[in-house]
Protein backbone atom coordinates (compact mmCIF):
# COMPACT_ATOMS: atom_id res chain seq x y z
CA UNK A 1 0.00 0.00 0.00
CA UNK A 2 1.14 3.44 -0.76
CA UNK A 3 0.45 6.77 1.42
CA UNK A 4 2.78 9.94 1.94
CA UNK A 5 4.22 11.50 4.65
CA UNK A 6 5.95 15.05 4.30
CA UNK A 7 4.82 14.59 0.60
CA UNK A 8 6.90 12.04 -0.26
CA UNK A 9 5.15 8.43 -1.42
CA UNK A 10 5.94 5.64 1.50
CA UNK A 11 4.90 1.84 1.08
CA UNK A 12 3.27 -0.18 3.94
CA UNK A 13 2.49 -3.05 5.10
CA UNK A 14 -1.35 -3.20 6.65
CA UNK A 15 -1.10 -2.53 10.34
CA UNK A 16 1.80 -0.63 10.42
CA UNK A 17 1.39 2.91 12.56
CA UNK A 18 2.44 5.90 11.07
CA UNK A 19 5.16 5.63 13.48
CA UNK A 20 6.71 2.78 12.21
CA UNK A 21 6.77 3.80 8.48
CA UNK A 22 8.23 7.12 9.13
CA UNK A 23 10.60 5.45 11.43
CA UNK A 24 11.16 2.98 8.53
CA UNK A 25 11.67 5.61 5.73
CA UNK A 26 13.58 8.37 7.29
CA UNK A 27 11.45 11.16 8.72
CA UNK A 28 11.66 11.92 12.15
CA UNK A 29 8.69 12.21 14.74
CA UNK A 30 9.66 12.75 18.41
CA UNK A 31 8.71 10.54 21.19
CA UNK A 32 9.23 9.51 24.71
CA UNK A 33 7.52 6.77 25.49
CA UNK A 34 7.95 4.16 22.57
CA UNK A 35 10.92 2.50 22.40
CA UNK A 36 12.01 0.10 19.28
CA UNK A 37 12.25 -3.22 20.43
CA UNK A 38 10.26 -3.90 23.32
CA UNK A 39 6.45 -4.85 22.85
CA UNK A 40 5.71 -1.71 25.10
CA UNK A 41 1.86 -0.51 24.53
CA UNK A 42 2.37 3.40 23.46
CA UNK A 43 0.42 6.35 23.12
CA UNK A 44 0.87 7.86 26.73
CA UNK A 45 3.65 10.61 26.35
CA UNK A 46 1.28 12.13 23.70
CA UNK A 47 4.56 14.32 22.13
CA UNK A 48 4.51 12.01 18.66
CA UNK A 49 1.57 14.27 17.18
CA UNK A 50 1.12 14.50 13.45
CA UNK A 51 -1.49 15.92 10.79
CA UNK A 52 -3.14 13.13 8.98
CA UNK A 53 -5.74 13.38 6.45
CA UNK A 54 -7.37 10.22 4.66
CA UNK A 55 -7.56 9.58 1.30
CA UNK A 56 -11.78 10.53 0.93
CA UNK A 57 -11.87 12.88 4.12
CA UNK A 58 -11.22 16.86 3.27
CA UNK A 59 -10.18 17.32 7.51
CA UNK A 60 -6.84 17.34 8.69
CA UNK A 61 -6.90 15.45 12.28
CA UNK A 62 -4.25 15.98 14.60
CA UNK A 63 -3.28 12.17 16.29
CA UNK A 64 -0.84 10.42 18.01
CA UNK A 65 1.17 8.85 15.18
CA UNK A 66 2.58 5.81 17.61
CA UNK A 67 -1.15 4.63 18.17
CA UNK A 68 -2.69 5.51 14.46
CA UNK A 69 -2.75 2.90 11.59
CA UNK A 70 -1.26 3.86 8.39
CA UNK A 71 -4.03 3.74 5.15
CA UNK A 72 -4.32 3.78 1.64
CA UNK A 73 -3.75 7.11 0.32
CA UNK A 74 -3.24 9.17 3.76
CA UNK A 75 -1.45 11.85 3.56
CA UNK A 76 0.60 13.19 6.82
CA UNK A 77 2.52 16.08 7.60
CA UNK A 78 5.10 15.89 10.69
CA UNK A 79 6.05 20.18 10.73
CA UNK A 80 2.96 22.03 10.45
CA UNK A 81 2.94 24.71 12.75
CA UNK A 82 -0.49 23.43 14.36
CA UNK A 83 1.89 19.86 15.03
CA UNK A 84 4.77 21.95 16.37
CA UNK A 85 2.52 24.05 18.65
CA UNK A 86 0.72 21.08 20.13
CA UNK A 87 3.58 19.20 20.67
CA UNK A 88 5.61 22.32 22.17
CA UNK A 89 2.44 22.56 24.94
CA UNK A 90 2.31 18.71 25.45
CA UNK A 91 5.97 19.16 26.48
CA UNK A 92 5.24 22.01 28.45
CA UNK A 93 2.24 19.90 30.63
CA UNK A 94 4.62 17.67 30.94
CA UNK A 95 7.52 19.26 32.26
CA UNK A 96 5.07 21.52 34.54
CA UNK A 97 4.71 18.89 37.46
CA UNK A 98 8.42 17.36 36.76
CA UNK A 99 11.41 18.23 39.11
CA UNK A 100 13.48 20.61 37.38
CA UNK A 101 16.74 20.56 38.60
CA UNK A 102 18.14 19.59 35.94
CA UNK A 103 21.98 20.57 37.08
CA UNK A 104 22.17 17.97 39.36
CA UNK A 105 20.44 14.68 37.87
CA UNK A 106 22.17 12.21 37.24
CA UNK A 107 21.06 12.19 33.15
CA UNK A 108 21.90 15.63 32.88
CA UNK A 109 22.97 16.04 29.26
CA UNK A 110 21.53 12.57 28.07
CA UNK A 111 18.06 13.32 29.21
CA UNK A 112 14.98 12.49 26.35
CA UNK A 113 12.88 14.80 27.66
CA UNK A 114 15.41 17.60 27.12
CA UNK A 115 16.10 16.56 23.53
CA UNK A 116 12.51 16.96 22.81
CA UNK A 117 12.21 20.38 24.20
CA UNK A 118 14.79 21.22 22.38
CA UNK A 119 13.09 19.35 19.05
CA UNK A 120 9.73 21.50 19.73
CA UNK A 121 11.47 24.49 19.99
CA UNK A 122 10.34 25.04 23.70
CA UNK A 123 12.05 28.27 24.95
CA UNK A 124 10.22 28.78 28.33
CA UNK A 125 7.86 27.09 30.83
CA UNK A 126 4.74 28.59 31.99
CA UNK A 127 3.48 25.99 33.91
CA UNK A 128 5.03 24.94 37.23
CA UNK A 129 3.30 22.97 39.91
CA UNK A 130 5.77 21.58 42.29
CA UNK A 131 3.53 21.23 44.69
CA UNK A 132 2.65 17.96 42.61
CA UNK A 133 5.69 16.26 42.15
CA UNK A 134 7.13 17.36 45.62
CA UNK A 135 4.53 14.76 47.20
CA UNK A 136 5.97 11.98 45.03
CA UNK A 137 8.80 9.09 46.78
CA UNK A 138 12.66 9.30 46.28
CA UNK A 139 13.63 5.70 47.47
CA UNK A 140 17.11 5.28 48.38
CA UNK A 141 16.80 2.22 50.13
CA UNK A 142 17.82 -0.30 47.28
CA UNK A 143 22.02 -0.85 47.39
CA UNK A 144 22.22 -0.60 43.54
CA UNK A 145 18.62 1.23 41.76
CA UNK A 146 17.28 4.76 42.88
CA UNK A 147 14.16 5.71 42.65
CA UNK A 148 13.37 9.44 41.92
CA UNK A 149 9.76 9.67 41.04
CA UNK A 150 10.17 13.39 41.08
CA UNK A 151 11.60 13.34 38.01
CA UNK A 152 8.75 10.57 36.51
CA UNK A 153 7.17 11.38 33.24
CA UNK A 154 4.93 8.21 33.45
CA UNK A 155 5.84 6.55 30.04
CA UNK A 156 5.63 3.23 31.85
CA UNK A 157 8.61 1.67 30.28
CA UNK A 158 9.86 0.68 33.50
CA UNK A 159 6.78 -1.05 34.07
CA UNK A 160 6.82 -2.96 30.91
CA UNK A 161 10.52 -4.22 30.96
CA UNK A 162 10.21 -5.29 34.79
CA UNK A 163 6.74 -7.19 33.99
CA UNK A 164 7.09 -8.57 30.49
CA UNK A 165 11.20 -8.94 29.97
CA UNK A 166 12.12 -9.79 33.79
CA UNK A 167 9.18 -11.13 34.73
CA UNK A 168 9.78 -9.72 38.34
CA UNK A 169 6.74 -7.58 38.20
CA UNK A 170 7.93 -5.28 41.05
CA UNK A 171 6.54 -2.29 39.53
CA UNK A 172 2.94 -1.06 39.57
CA UNK A 173 0.79 2.22 38.63
CA UNK A 174 -0.73 3.65 41.13
CA UNK A 175 -3.17 6.81 41.89
CA UNK A 176 -4.96 8.35 38.81
CA UNK A 177 -5.05 11.57 37.22
CA UNK A 178 -1.96 14.37 38.22
CA UNK A 179 -1.40 11.49 41.47
CA UNK A 180 -0.45 9.11 39.28
CA UNK A 181 3.04 7.82 39.89
CA UNK A 182 5.27 4.21 39.12
CA UNK A 183 5.20 2.33 42.53
CA UNK A 184 6.97 -0.54 44.17
CA UNK A 185 4.53 -3.46 44.28
CA UNK A 186 2.65 -3.74 47.95
CA UNK A 187 3.87 0.27 48.74
CA UNK A 188 7.37 -1.95 49.76
CA UNK A 189 10.77 0.38 50.32
CA UNK A 190 13.00 -0.95 46.52
CA UNK A 191 15.33 -2.58 48.75
CA UNK A 192 12.88 -4.78 50.65
CA UNK A 193 10.51 -5.77 47.41
CA UNK A 194 11.17 -8.36 45.23
CA UNK A 195 13.31 -6.08 42.52
CA UNK A 196 16.75 -8.07 42.43
CA UNK A 197 18.51 -4.78 41.34
CA UNK A 198 18.94 -6.27 37.38
CA UNK A 199 19.31 -1.94 36.56
CA UNK A 200 16.73 -3.26 32.92
CA UNK A 201 14.44 -0.32 34.31
CA UNK A 202 17.17 1.94 34.34
CA UNK A 203 18.19 1.37 30.70
CA UNK A 204 14.76 2.30 29.49
CA UNK A 205 14.01 4.86 31.78
CA UNK A 206 13.79 8.16 29.32
CA UNK A 207 14.54 10.52 32.41
CA UNK A 208 16.43 10.44 35.88
CA UNK A 209 13.81 9.25 37.56
CA UNK A 210 15.65 5.87 37.67
CA UNK A 211 19.78 5.48 38.17
CA UNK A 212 22.04 3.16 39.70
CA UNK A 213 23.44 4.34 43.14
CA UNK A 214 25.55 6.57 42.36
CA UNK A 215 29.26 6.05 43.81
CA UNK A 216 31.51 7.74 42.38
CA UNK A 217 32.82 10.35 45.05
CA UNK A 218 33.75 7.43 47.21
CA UNK A 219 35.96 5.95 44.42
CA UNK A 220 37.56 9.37 44.33
CA UNK A 221 38.34 9.70 48.27
CA UNK A 222 39.76 6.46 48.26
CA UNK A 223 42.03 7.44 44.92
CA UNK A 224 43.11 10.70 46.08
CA UNK A 225 43.65 9.17 50.34
CA UNK A 226 47.55 8.77 50.14
CA UNK A 227 47.20 5.97 52.73
CA UNK A 228 44.75 3.88 50.15
CA UNK A 229 46.27 1.48 48.00
CA UNK A 230 43.66 1.29 45.20
CA UNK A 231 43.06 -1.60 43.21
CA UNK A 232 41.03 -1.60 40.18
CA UNK A 233 38.95 -4.19 38.27
CA UNK A 234 37.55 -4.00 35.01
CA UNK A 235 34.68 -6.87 33.63
CA UNK A 236 34.51 -8.32 30.41
CA UNK A 237 31.83 -6.44 28.83
CA UNK A 238 33.25 -3.45 30.40
CA UNK A 239 35.51 -3.25 27.63
CA UNK A 240 33.43 -3.31 24.26
CA UNK A 241 30.98 -1.11 25.50
CA UNK A 242 32.98 1.58 27.07
CA UNK A 243 33.81 3.00 23.70
CA UNK A 244 29.90 3.68 23.10
CA UNK A 245 30.05 6.96 25.85
CA UNK A 246 32.92 8.49 23.52
CA UNK A 247 31.31 8.08 19.82
CA UNK A 248 33.67 5.15 19.26
CA UNK A 249 31.40 2.05 17.30
CA UNK A 250 29.82 -0.64 19.46
CA UNK A 251 32.09 -3.78 20.15
CA UNK A 252 35.14 -1.45 20.05
CA UNK A 253 37.74 -2.89 22.20
CA UNK A 254 39.13 -0.41 24.71
CA UNK A 255 40.98 -2.57 27.19
CA UNK A 256 44.40 -0.82 27.06
CA UNK A 257 42.33 2.66 26.63
CA UNK A 258 40.75 1.65 30.17
CA UNK A 259 44.02 0.67 32.06
CA UNK A 260 45.63 4.05 30.90
CA UNK A 261 42.88 6.27 31.90
CA UNK A 262 42.56 4.45 35.22
CA UNK A 263 46.35 4.93 35.63
CA UNK A 264 46.43 8.37 35.08
CA UNK A 265 43.16 8.96 37.12
CA UNK A 266 45.65 7.50 39.84
CA UNK A 267 44.98 4.14 40.55
CA UNK A 268 48.14 2.07 42.49
CA UNK A 269 46.75 -1.13 40.66
CA UNK A 270 45.06 -1.60 37.34
CA UNK A 271 43.78 -5.59 36.71
CA UNK A 272 41.26 -7.46 35.30
CA UNK A 273 38.04 -9.15 36.46
CA UNK A 274 38.77 -11.99 33.77
CA UNK A 275 41.41 -13.15 35.91
CA UNK A 276 39.34 -14.68 38.24
CA UNK A 277 36.39 -15.65 35.61
CA UNK A 278 38.83 -17.98 35.19
CA UNK A 279 39.66 -18.80 38.45
CA UNK A 280 35.79 -19.11 38.93
CA UNK A 281 36.12 -21.78 36.31
CA UNK A 282 38.58 -24.13 37.89
CA UNK A 283 36.10 -23.78 40.91
CA UNK A 284 33.21 -24.14 39.75
CA UNK A 285 34.28 -26.93 36.78
CA UNK A 286 35.46 -28.82 39.48
CA UNK A 287 31.97 -28.39 41.51
CA UNK A 288 30.30 -29.88 38.67
CA UNK A 289 32.25 -32.82 38.57
CA UNK A 290 31.98 -33.72 41.79
CA UNK A 291 28.03 -33.30 41.57
CA UNK A 292 27.78 -35.81 38.77
CA UNK A 293 29.77 -38.17 40.61
CA UNK A 294 28.24 -38.06 44.00
CA UNK A 295 24.24 -37.39 45.14
CA UNK A 296 25.02 -33.37 45.15
CA UNK A 297 21.32 -31.69 43.62
CA UNK A 298 21.12 -31.24 40.11
CA UNK A 299 21.10 -29.67 37.83
CA UNK A 300 23.82 -27.20 39.48
CA UNK A 301 22.96 -23.42 38.40
CA UNK A 302 25.89 -20.89 37.94
CA UNK A 303 26.46 -18.21 40.51
CA UNK A 304 28.20 -15.44 38.79
CA UNK A 305 24.78 -13.29 38.26
CA UNK A 306 24.14 -11.42 41.36
CA UNK A 307 20.35 -10.46 39.70
CA UNK A 308 20.06 -14.17 39.24
CA UNK A 309 20.67 -15.11 42.41
CA UNK A 310 18.66 -12.44 44.38
CA UNK A 311 15.93 -13.74 41.97
CA UNK A 312 16.40 -17.59 43.11
CA UNK A 313 16.42 -16.70 47.23
CA UNK A 314 13.60 -14.80 46.59
CA UNK A 315 11.24 -16.95 44.08
CA UNK A 316 12.94 -20.45 44.79
CA UNK A 317 14.91 -20.73 47.94
CA UNK A 318 14.14 -24.36 47.99
CA UNK A 319 16.42 -24.37 44.93
CA UNK A 320 19.60 -22.83 46.25
CA UNK A 321 21.40 -26.18 47.36
CA UNK A 322 21.17 -26.27 43.58
CA UNK A 323 23.43 -23.15 42.92
CA UNK A 324 27.18 -23.60 42.28
CA UNK A 325 28.61 -22.41 45.80
CA UNK A 326 31.69 -20.92 43.74
CA UNK A 327 31.85 -16.46 44.42
CA UNK A 328 31.45 -14.42 41.36
CA UNK A 329 34.23 -13.49 39.58
CA UNK A 330 33.86 -9.70 41.14
CA UNK A 331 34.00 -11.31 44.82
CA UNK A 332 36.87 -14.28 43.96
CA UNK A 333 38.74 -11.10 42.89
CA UNK A 334 38.35 -9.14 46.31
CA UNK A 335 38.93 -11.95 48.10
CA UNK A 336 42.18 -12.80 46.23
CA UNK A 337 43.34 -9.11 46.10
CA UNK A 338 43.17 -8.46 49.98
CA UNK A 339 45.00 -12.34 50.65
CA UNK A 340 47.06 -13.55 48.10
CA UNK A 341 47.90 -10.02 46.20
CA UNK A 342 49.01 -8.28 48.99
CA UNK A 343 51.12 -10.61 50.05
CA UNK A 344 53.02 -11.12 47.00
CA UNK A 345 52.91 -7.31 46.48
CA UNK A 346 53.74 -6.70 50.47
CA UNK A 347 51.32 -4.52 50.94
CA UNK A 348 48.96 -4.04 54.44
CA UNK A 349 45.40 -5.42 53.45
CA UNK A 350 43.85 -3.18 55.76
CA UNK A 351 45.25 -0.18 53.45
CA UNK A 352 43.98 -1.79 50.10
CA UNK A 353 40.50 -1.07 48.71
CA UNK A 354 39.12 -2.88 45.76
CA UNK A 355 37.11 -0.98 43.46
CA UNK A 356 35.04 -2.96 40.66
CA UNK A 357 33.45 -1.11 37.69
CA UNK A 358 30.91 -3.41 36.51
CA UNK A 359 28.12 -3.46 33.52
CA UNK A 360 25.55 -4.77 36.42
CA UNK A 361 23.99 -2.46 38.94
CA UNK A 362 23.15 -5.22 40.78
CA UNK A 363 26.88 -6.05 41.34
CA UNK A 364 26.81 -3.11 44.06
CA UNK A 365 24.58 -5.01 45.99
CA UNK A 366 26.15 -8.02 45.95
CA UNK A 367 29.42 -6.41 47.14
CA UNK A 368 27.39 -5.04 50.02
CA UNK A 369 26.10 -8.89 50.80
CA UNK A 370 27.00 -9.79 54.52
CA UNK A 371 28.59 -13.03 53.11
CA UNK A 372 31.23 -10.73 51.39
CA UNK A 373 32.32 -8.82 54.96
CA UNK A 374 35.39 -10.50 56.41
CA UNK A 375 36.64 -9.05 59.96
CA UNK A 376 34.73 -5.71 59.05
CA UNK A 377 36.62 -5.35 55.93
CA UNK A 378 34.37 -6.03 52.40
CA UNK A 379 36.11 -8.10 49.60
CA UNK A 380 34.73 -5.08 47.48
CA UNK A 381 34.80 -1.62 48.68
CA UNK A 382 33.34 0.39 45.60
CA UNK A 383 31.14 -0.97 42.29
CA UNK A 384 30.99 1.87 39.75
CA UNK A 385 28.24 0.60 36.81
CA UNK A 386 29.74 1.44 33.27
CA UNK A 387 27.91 5.00 32.79
CA UNK A 388 29.68 6.24 36.27
CA UNK A 389 33.03 5.25 34.86
CA UNK A 390 32.09 7.30 31.94
CA UNK A 391 31.02 10.54 33.68
CA UNK A 392 33.85 9.92 36.12
CA UNK A 393 36.30 9.83 32.93
CA UNK A 394 34.61 12.93 31.14
CA UNK A 395 34.80 14.84 34.24
CA UNK A 396 38.30 14.57 34.66
CA UNK A 397 38.81 15.60 31.37
CA UNK A 398 39.86 11.89 30.22
CA UNK A 399 38.63 10.20 26.48
CA UNK A 400 39.30 7.27 26.39
CA UNK A 401 39.51 7.13 22.45
CA UNK A 402 42.06 9.76 22.45
CA UNK A 403 44.41 7.57 24.81
CA UNK A 404 47.40 5.27 24.10
CA UNK A 405 46.75 1.73 25.14
CA UNK A 406 48.49 0.05 27.83
CA UNK A 407 48.99 -3.54 29.13
CA UNK A 408 48.50 -5.20 31.98
CA UNK A 409 51.80 -5.57 33.95
CA UNK A 410 50.73 -7.03 37.83
CA UNK A 411 53.25 -10.48 37.63
CA UNK A 412 50.65 -12.34 39.85
CA UNK A 413 47.19 -11.30 38.50
CA UNK A 414 47.95 -9.72 35.09
CA UNK A 415 47.15 -12.67 32.93
CA UNK A 416 43.82 -13.87 31.53
CA UNK A 417 42.32 -16.67 28.69
CA UNK A 418 39.68 -16.19 26.15
CA UNK A 419 37.65 -18.40 28.14
CA UNK A 420 37.17 -15.36 30.64
CA UNK A 421 36.15 -13.11 28.33
CA UNK A 422 33.17 -14.54 26.97
CA UNK A 423 32.01 -14.49 30.65
CA UNK A 424 30.51 -11.48 29.33
CA UNK A 425 27.59 -12.74 26.61
CA UNK A 426 24.83 -15.39 27.48
CA UNK A 427 25.80 -19.52 27.39
CA UNK A 428 30.22 -17.64 27.99
CA UNK A 429 30.56 -19.18 31.29
CA UNK A 430 28.55 -22.44 30.10
CA UNK A 431 31.18 -22.75 27.26
CA UNK A 432 34.16 -21.37 29.22
CA UNK A 433 33.44 -24.32 31.55
CA UNK A 434 33.27 -26.99 29.44
CA UNK A 435 36.15 -26.23 28.04
CA UNK A 436 37.97 -26.74 31.15
CA UNK A 437 35.51 -29.93 32.33
CA UNK A 438 36.43 -31.54 29.28
CA UNK A 439 40.10 -31.51 29.89
CA UNK A 440 39.46 -32.20 33.36
CA UNK A 441 38.03 -35.49 32.63
CA UNK A 442 39.68 -36.67 29.31
CA UNK A 443 43.13 -34.89 29.80
CA UNK A 444 42.19 -33.93 26.54
CA UNK A 445 41.19 -30.38 24.55
CA UNK A 446 38.13 -29.73 22.96
CA UNK A 447 38.89 -30.85 19.35
CA UNK A 448 36.82 -27.91 18.38
CA UNK A 449 37.63 -24.74 21.31
CA UNK A 450 34.48 -22.78 19.97
CA UNK A 451 31.17 -25.12 21.60
CA UNK A 452 29.01 -23.41 19.72
CA UNK A 453 26.01 -25.40 20.88
CA UNK A 454 25.55 -22.99 23.70
CA UNK A 455 25.74 -19.49 22.10
CA UNK A 456 23.05 -17.80 20.31
CA UNK A 457 20.49 -15.39 21.72
CA UNK A 458 17.44 -17.45 21.82
CA UNK A 459 16.10 -16.97 25.89
CA UNK A 460 16.78 -20.82 26.66
CA UNK A 461 18.67 -22.79 25.05
CA UNK A 462 19.55 -26.38 25.57
CA UNK A 463 22.76 -29.11 24.25
CA UNK A 464 24.70 -31.90 25.42
CA UNK A 465 28.69 -32.96 25.78
CA UNK A 466 29.74 -36.24 26.28
CA UNK A 467 32.52 -36.89 28.64
CA UNK A 468 33.46 -40.20 28.20
CA UNK A 469 33.31 -43.39 30.53
CA UNK A 470 32.54 -42.87 33.97
CA UNK A 471 30.76 -39.14 32.97
CA UNK A 472 28.83 -39.96 29.96
CA UNK A 473 26.29 -37.09 28.37
CA UNK A 474 26.13 -34.22 30.57
CA UNK A 475 22.60 -32.35 29.36
CA UNK A 476 23.25 -28.56 29.20
CA UNK A 477 20.71 -25.60 29.79
CA UNK A 478 21.37 -21.52 28.85
CA UNK A 479 18.75 -18.77 30.17
CA UNK A 480 18.87 -15.10 29.74
CA UNK A 481 16.32 -12.70 31.28
CA UNK A 482 15.03 -13.89 34.77
CA UNK A 483 11.54 -14.56 33.04
CA UNK A 484 13.36 -17.04 31.04
CA UNK A 485 14.84 -18.84 33.90
CA UNK A 486 11.82 -18.85 35.69
CA UNK A 487 9.96 -20.51 32.60
CA UNK A 488 12.99 -22.49 32.89
CA UNK A 489 13.04 -23.15 36.65
CA UNK A 490 9.23 -24.17 36.03
CA UNK A 491 10.05 -27.30 34.05
CA UNK A 492 12.88 -28.39 36.05
CA UNK A 493 10.87 -28.32 39.16
CA UNK A 494 7.92 -30.19 37.50
CA UNK A 495 10.07 -32.89 36.07
CA UNK A 496 9.51 -31.53 32.46
CA UNK A 497 13.32 -31.11 31.88
CA UNK A 498 16.39 -32.70 33.28
CA UNK A 499 19.74 -31.05 32.98
CA UNK A 500 23.50 -31.34 34.64
CA UNK A 501 24.52 -27.42 34.44
CA UNK A 502 22.40 -24.94 33.70
CA UNK A 503 23.62 -20.83 32.94
CA UNK A 504 21.69 -18.64 33.96
CA UNK A 505 22.19 -14.89 33.38
CA UNK A 506 19.51 -12.36 34.34
CA UNK A 507 19.59 -9.70 31.65
CA UNK A 508 19.05 -9.88 27.76
CA UNK A 509 22.25 -11.07 26.21
CA UNK A 510 23.87 -11.39 29.37
CA UNK A 511 26.23 -8.81 31.02
CA UNK A 512 27.22 -6.95 27.75
CA UNK A 513 23.20 -6.09 28.19
CA UNK A 514 23.70 -5.11 31.87
CA UNK A 515 21.75 -2.95 33.74
CA UNK A 516 24.73 -0.90 34.03
CA UNK A 517 25.51 -0.63 30.56
CA UNK A 518 25.70 2.66 28.40
CA UNK A 519 22.14 3.34 27.27
CA UNK A 520 20.61 4.29 23.84
CA UNK A 521 17.78 5.91 23.25
CA UNK A 522 14.81 4.82 21.95
CA UNK A 523 16.08 1.38 21.45
CA UNK A 524 16.43 -0.99 24.29
CA UNK A 525 19.15 -3.44 23.13
CA UNK A 526 20.56 -1.49 19.95
CA UNK A 527 24.30 -2.57 20.28
CA UNK A 528 23.55 -6.25 21.65
CA UNK A 529 25.01 -7.90 18.98
CA UNK A 530 28.13 -5.34 17.82
CA UNK A 531 29.13 -6.47 21.88
CA UNK A 532 28.69 -9.95 21.73
CA UNK A 533 30.57 -10.00 18.29
CA UNK A 534 33.24 -7.97 20.20
CA UNK A 535 33.91 -10.64 23.00
CA UNK A 536 34.00 -13.49 20.36
CA UNK A 537 36.48 -11.66 18.55
CA UNK A 538 38.72 -11.17 21.73
CA UNK A 539 38.42 -14.86 22.83
CA UNK A 540 39.04 -15.86 19.06
CA UNK A 541 42.51 -14.11 19.06
CA UNK A 542 43.14 -14.82 22.55
CA UNK A 543 46.73 -16.72 23.16
CA UNK A 544 45.40 -18.87 25.49
CA UNK A 545 41.84 -19.90 25.15
CA UNK A 546 41.03 -22.24 27.88
CA UNK A 547 40.90 -21.44 31.79
CA UNK A 548 43.05 -23.97 32.77
CA UNK A 549 45.94 -22.74 30.74
CA UNK A 550 46.38 -19.29 32.29
CA UNK A 551 49.38 -19.73 33.92
CA UNK A 552 49.09 -17.30 36.06
CA UNK A 553 45.97 -19.34 37.61
CA UNK A 554 48.43 -22.48 37.88
CA UNK A 555 51.05 -20.65 39.81
CA UNK A 556 48.13 -19.35 42.22
CA UNK A 557 47.06 -22.86 42.89
CA UNK A 558 51.04 -24.21 43.15
CA UNK A 559 52.09 -21.33 45.66
CA UNK A 560 48.37 -20.58 47.27
CA UNK A 561 45.43 -22.37 46.83
CA UNK A 562 47.00 -26.02 46.17
CA UNK A 563 44.11 -27.09 44.31
CA UNK A 564 40.28 -26.23 43.76
CA UNK A 565 37.75 -26.87 46.44
CA UNK A 566 40.52 -27.35 48.91
CA UNK A 567 40.39 -25.93 52.21
CA UNK A 568 41.71 -22.82 51.77
CA UNK A 569 39.53 -22.06 48.21
CA UNK A 570 36.43 -23.13 49.74
CA UNK A 571 37.51 -20.64 52.83
CA UNK A 572 38.11 -17.50 49.99
CA UNK A 573 36.17 -18.50 47.22
CA UNK A 574 33.11 -20.12 48.07
CA UNK A 575 29.60 -18.97 49.73
CA UNK A 576 26.38 -20.50 50.60
CA UNK A 577 22.89 -18.37 50.15
CA UNK A 578 19.30 -17.12 51.85
CA UNK A 579 16.21 -17.47 51.91
CA UNK A 580 14.58 -14.07 51.22
CA UNK A 581 11.09 -15.27 49.68
CA UNK A 582 8.39 -12.54 51.38
CA UNK A 583 5.86 -14.41 53.80
CA UNK A 584 3.02 -11.70 51.94
CA UNK A 585 2.64 -13.15 48.18
CA UNK A 586 1.67 -9.68 46.38
CA UNK A 587 -0.80 -10.45 42.87
CA UNK A 588 -4.48 -11.14 42.81
CA UNK A 589 -3.73 -14.75 41.59
CA UNK A 590 -2.00 -15.91 44.45
CA UNK A 591 -4.48 -14.12 47.20
CA UNK A 592 -7.39 -16.06 45.47
CA UNK A 593 -5.58 -19.42 45.70
CA UNK A 594 -5.23 -18.73 48.99
CA UNK A 595 -8.46 -17.91 49.81
CA UNK A 596 -9.78 -20.99 47.63
CA UNK A 597 -7.07 -23.40 49.72
CA UNK A 598 -8.53 -22.23 53.02
CA UNK A 599 -12.20 -22.71 52.18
Amino acid sequence: MIGSINGKKVEFQDNETILSVAKRTGHFIPTLCEMADINHAPGTCRVCLVDMKRKNDPAHHIVTSCTTPMEAGMAVLTRTPKVREMQRLQVELLLADHNQDCASCIRHGNCELQDVAQFVGLQQTRYHYPHFYLQRSRDTSSPSVVRDMSKCIRCFRCVNVCREIQGVDALVVTEKGLSTQISVRDHLPLGSSDCVGCGQCILVCPVGALAEKDDIEEAMDYLYDPDMVTVFQFAPAIRIALGEEFNLPAGTNVEGKIITALKKLGADVVLDTNFTADLVIMEESSELLQRVKSSAPLPMFTSCCPAWISYMEKNYPEMKEHVSTTKSPQQCFGAIAKTYLAEKMEIDACRMRVISIMPCTAKKGEAKRDEFIKDERPEVDVVLTTREFARLLKREGLNPAELAPSAFDNHWMGDYSGAAVIFGTTGGVMEAAIRTVHKMVTDKELSQVEFTAVRGLENIREAAVDLGEGIGVVKLAVAHTLKAAGQLMARIKSGEASYHFVEVMACPGGCLGGGGQPRSKHAYQAAREERRQGLYAIDKEAPVRQSHNNPLIRKLYTDYLEKPLGHKSHRLLHTGYTDRKRLVRHTMKEIWQEIEERT
